[in-house]
């Protein structure tokens, strides 16, 4: 990839998880499974994780994962264990995800 000035553009991927949590009877519940799931990611696979919506609603969540690289190959790899690992972690509870590079 090359950027408008010439130089090489380095490929940003966007991993968006929509997390069903039907067992969650409270927003603390909520984000203690939220936690649990953003500090492993974090922790593992140096990625930046956030909450994007659903903020209010108890058995909803969609969290953004974040990275960058100088390859998109690799990106590739650090994204399916992402994945892996959440589908690991959480279950059935990972009802849909998009993935995306800028």
């Amino acid at each position: 990839m090359t950027g408008p000035s010439g130089a090489n553009a380095m490929p940003v991927g966007v991993l968006t998880l929509e997390i069903q949590i039907p067992y969650a009877h409270s927003l603390k519940e909520k984000r203690a499974v939220l936690r649990k799931i953003r500090d492993r990611l974090r922790a593992r696979f140096n990625v930046a994780v956030a909450e994007l919506d659903h903020q209010d609603v108890w058995q909803r969540a969609t969290l953004g994962v974040v990275s960058i690289s100088d390859s998109q190959k690799l990106l590739d790899s650090v994204f399916r264990q992402v994945l892996a690992e959440a589908e690991s972690t959480l279950g059935d509870d990972v009802a849909d995800h998009v993935l995306e590079y800028f």
